[in-house]
């Protein structure tokens, strides 16, 4: 007879290794689907990251763990995704994985360590709800990842064994490596910090099958903006921001593997706040909503986008003199997305003109060349953060990159960014008139440097005010 014992990480009931119950489970079984699905061209990119991170470390040997999954509470965990520096190097999406570079050659050879499927037949199958096809579907074998991947894949019970015969005192680790991983915490101690940085600094530049997933990104995400829009009556009658998170976050996950970062709904005295991921707000008709967004791909690559819009379809006047002087910002901020330009280049030009700007409405206190000095900066009061970063598998992408590699490096070809200035007059700011404080515009739009200049990848979506009021209407 088969027993039923309490699980040690919960109460669900689970069954005890009877020797008949196992014998009975271990039988007439069939191969389920376990092809990985990625996306083509992905291992040719990948391989191509390796080979310039390879040219960077020679006679080194390099360990980038992939991380694992996080405790939400009680034995439910956050969903997985895997670290930015391990998704660029090998496009795996599996918990507790570990690529190895060992020297050889000219290069390095390169070994990705993966947990391996437990499948009917094995002790653990009944039991092991991690990693078990009976618990979890079918997973692909490390012959299957390895034809997919195009790298030699083992078994993560053979790591420790190998780094001990490779011996090698230059040895560095980036990533988030897990105890299921079986790497010693020492030795992901040993070049962290280098290694993480030369990883960032590579990503900077991208290739065009990275250029591609961008697209992809971005079109999904004006797909995403386009569905809240349309939602803007069903969710001022119920549901508020909270209604218009679901509808962008549903066209994520369904278009893509899911959001890039938490996405932000800001209706009405909301939009000052920078980090609005609350989103339990109402949805009211006079009223703005910012909307700062973006679509994750199934290869992990995401968009970033934020565009301002009434609710009601027509700006006010106070609204729309709010706008126009961001959008006056933004497109001298684009203008300056160019190769040989810096990187800051474009945040100053933006700034100049939201200084003027407030200077004209008498908001500043100071000239505008004090406010833009270092001394100054008082048009920060209402603008605290950048102007833009750059883009890629991070929403914030390659931010472990030294200075002189990201804001004090040119522009060149390649580089994913994003421009994104704004005005934020809080509801309680008493610096400014009535008529302005609640009042918060940002617009955001995704760039590739390009030989001449920049490709805008969201123009899809209006920036002006009247574009955006017509795109509106024209939702509903």
């Amino acid at each position: 007879m088969t027993t039923i014992t309490t699980s040690e990480r919960g109460r669900l009931p689970v069954l005890t290794k009877n020797a008949g119950f196992q014998r009975r489970m271990a039988e007439d079984w069939g191969v389920p689907d376990r092809a990985p699905r990625l996306a083509a061209g992905l291992s040719a990119s990948t391989a191509g990251h390796r080979d310039r991170l390879s040219a960077e470390w020679p006679g080194a040997t390099l360990v980038v763990s992939a991380g694992g999954a996080m405790l939400r509470n009680d034995d439910e965990f956050f969903p997985f995704r895997a670290d930015s520096d391990f998704l660029w190097l090998t496009g795996c999406p599996s918990p507790d994985a570990v690529l190895v570079m060992y020297p050889g050659g000219a290069g390095h050879d390169s070994v990705l360590y993966l947990s391996e499927p437990i499948v009917a037949g094995d002790p653990d199958y009944v039991s092991g709800r991690e990693r078990s096809e009976l618990w979890m579907g079918g997973a692909p074998t490390l012959r299957e990842w390895s034809e997919a991947l195009a790298v030699e894949v083992r078994g993560l019970g053979s790591l420790a064994g190998d780094l001990g015969v490779a011996r090698t005192s230059a040895l560095y680790s980036a990533g988030r490596p897990t105890a299921a991983s079986g790497l010693p915490v020492e030795l992901h101690a040993r070049g962290a910090a280098e290694l993480g940085r030369s990883i960032s600094e590579l990503r900077v530049v991208k290739d065009d099958w990275e250029i591609q997933q961008l697209r992809e990104a971005v079109d999904a995400t004006v797909e995403g903006f386009e569905a809240v829009a349309s939602e803007l009556r069903r969710a001022s009658e119920d549901g508020g921001e909270r209604w218009l998170q679901g509808t962008f976050d549903r066209i994520a996950r369904t278009r893509g593997n899911t959001t890039g970062y938490r996405t932000i709904v800001a209706a009405g005295e909301h939009a000052p706040v920078l980090h609005w991921t609350r989103n339990d707000g109402p949805i009211r008709d006079g009223d703005l909503l910012l909307l700062d967004a973006g679509v994750e791909t199934r290869t992990f690559y995401t968009s970033d986008v934020t565009r301002t819009f009434p609710i009601n379809g027509g700006f006010t006047a106070a609204q729309r003199q709010v706008h126009d002087l961001v959008q006056a910002a933004h497109e001298a901020g684009m203008d300056a997305v160019r190769p040989g330009n810096t990187f800051t280049g474009f945040h100053h030009a933006a700034m100049a003109v939201i200084a003027q700007g407030l200077h004209d409405w008498d908001l500043l206190g100071v000239s505008v060349d004090e406010a833009l000095s270092e001394q100054g900066q008082h048009h920060r009061r209402y603008l605290i953060c950048g102007i833009g970063h750059h883009l890629g598998l991070d929403v914030h992408d390659c931010s472990k990159a030294r200075h002189e590699h990201y804001n004090g490096a040119e522009l060149a070809p390649g580089m994913a960014l994003t421009v994104e200035p704004g005005l934020y007059f809080h509801a309680h700011d008493q610096s400014v008139p009535p008529e302005l404080r609640g009042i918060g515009v940002r617009i955001e739009d995704d760039l590739v440097v390009t030989a001449t200049g920049a490709d805008n990848l969201s123009a899809a979506l209006p920036r002006d005010a009247t574009g955006l009021e017509n795109w509106v209407r024209g939702l509903q």
